[in-house]
Order: structure tokens, then sequence, then C-alpha cells
């Protein structure tokens, strides 16, 4: 696939243009590694929601901070451009920016799901119509700062057991970047997150660990399920599922500050050193790298 892709490439560009056809079929590339990994093998597969579900996968990278919003919307121009070299068409194109956004802006706004009552309508909405697993995914989201990804594969027996045991979960599968196995990422346990975690692993399908089922593929669950879970979210007055990673972020803030976020109050009320400690605390609970990406989180320092 990535062979055909660079001949597309040379015939659209006529042979010439060699440094731009060597940098889109480098992108291209690593598309189809993903291809491969969805179990894709032939390009005339590839539809709107596969390559939709790749830029939801950048998405990740960007919001772990290993990869920049520049270089995940080159790499799906890359996408954009190939495709249509292979096709001759722009049936199946998707916008870079509003897929991978911009992920280090500075939250000005309180996210959604602050107040569990807008979650509990969300999730009650979820299951009445049948999408227990996805109402599963955004409690988990909100009482412990998962990422959808995080929440979805998680091993909920070993959560369970480490939350009666120890009062707090190890966060590892499903982090980006590997790290989840390398670095401890222990998130408290509360009354409503304890809540939670049963209805997970009561919703968990029988022979699984977490909430896929047994022959499931995680981007198959994030089409159907959890996608078909966002309109209740929107419904409720939640825009997203990550606005649940955010609700936690600003609400735990608050616990370690003993002041609202900024986001939230629109200015920063909190004590600097204590403001800096907690974005510390939160940049190793929310799995991130760097600390300046909790502002997405929880609002700037100004």
């Amino acid at each position: 696939m990535s062979y055909a892709g660079s001949q597309a490439l040379s015939d659209r560009f006529g042979g010439g243009h060699f440094n731009s056809v060597a940098a889109h079929s480098s992108r291209f590339g690593q598309f189809t590694d993903y291809l491969k990994t969805a179990g894709i093998r032939d390009i005339k597969d590839v539809e709107q929601s596969t390559v939709e579900g790749y830029g939801q996968l950048l998405a990740d990278k960007v919001e772990a901070g290993e990869m920049s919003v520049a270089y995940a919307q080159n790499l799906l121009s890359s996408v954009n451009v190939t495709l249509s070299a292979l096709r001759g068409d722009e049936a199946i194109k998707v916008s870079p920016a509003s897929l991978v956004g911009e992920r280090s802006h500075v939250r000005t706004e309180a996210p959604g799901g602050i107040d569990r009552v807008e979650l509990q309508t969300a999730s009650a909405n979820m299951r009445e119509n049948g999408l227990e697993r996805a109402a599963a995914v955004a409690e988990l989201a909100r009482e412990f700062g998962m990422r959808e990804r995080e929440a979805t594969l998680g091993h909920l027996a070993r959560w369970h057991k480490e939350a009666k045991q120890q009062g707090a979960i190890n966060i590892t599968e499903g982090t980006k970047g590997g790290r989840g196995h390398e670095v401890d990422r222990w998130v408290a346990v509360t009354p409503t997150g304890m809540d939670a975690l049963n209805r997970a692993l009561n919703t968990s399908p029988d022979g699984s660990k977490n909430l896929l089922n047994p022959n499931e593929t995680y981007i198959s669950f994030v089409r159907g399920e959890l996608n078909s879970g966002r309109a209740h979210l929107k419904e409720a007055g939640i825009a997203k599922y990550h606005d649940l990673r955010a609700a936690y972020a600003c609400e735990r803030y608050q616990q370690l500050t003993e002041q609202a976020a900024p986001c939230v109050t629109g200015e920063l009320l909190a004590n600097r050193d204590a403001d800096r400690q907690a974005r510390e605390i939160l940049t190793t609970e929310l799995g991130h790298g760097r600390v300046d990406v909790v502002a997405s989180y929880v609002g700037g320092r100004k």
C-alpha cells in the first residue's frame, strides 16, 4: 500500500517535486502501518471512518504531548493528498484541524461534567439506549481523569482489587507512548470512583478483562458504541468525553489548592506555589509528560 501511494504521488506530480513526494510518501507510510494494525491490507477498503479513526489516534498523541499539532496535521494532510492521488477523487477527505485540534490551548471555560448531575443524566440515557459500556467509559473518565482508551482497555478486576486494598488504582493499559508499564500513575479512589469501578466491572463482557468484547478491536468500539454515546453527552451539556477528564482535573485542582480552577473563575485565585504544585501532581495523574499541558484542563496561570 505504501509503494502504491508513492507511485500515485509520482504520477500526480508528473515525476517532479521530489521533496514533496518524499515527504508525503513518508507520512503516508505511517498511515499504512496503522491500516495493517487495523487489519486492512487493501487501500480499496479504506473508508472515511478509517481516516477519522487514524485522526483520533493522532489526537491522542497530541494530547499526551508526544506529537505537535503541526506534525499531526501534516500526517493527515498527506493522507488526504495520497488518497486523492490513488483514487482520482476527493471522496475521502478529512479536516486535519478539526480532528487533531489545538491541544496546547489554554482552557478558558469550565468543562461540562464538573457538576455530576450532568454526567448522571448522560450515563442514564446511554444505559437506557443499550450503551452501558460507553456510560462506563464516561464515568471512569470523570472519576479518574482517564482517556477514552485507558478507560476502555483498563484491567478492571486488577483496578477493583487495588481500590479495595490500596485505596488507589494504577493506570497502565491504554496509556500513550508505552509509558504505562514504566511509570506508576496512581489515582486515589473516592466513593463515587468506587461506584464507577463496580459498574464498569459489572458491564465488562463475559471473557474480557476490560470493556471490549473478546473479539472486538478498540477502533471498532470507538466507531460504534463510544461514538453513539457522544450525542447523549452533548444533550447533557458535556461537549465530549475529554471534557470529563478536564472536569476531574478541575475538581482535583480545587482539592489541592482550595481554590477553583482558573478556567472556572476566569482568573488565578490560588497561591502561585500551591498552583504550581497542583499542576505537577495533575501532570502525573493525567499521564502527561509536560506540566504546561495541564493548562488545557484547568486554565492558565495569569
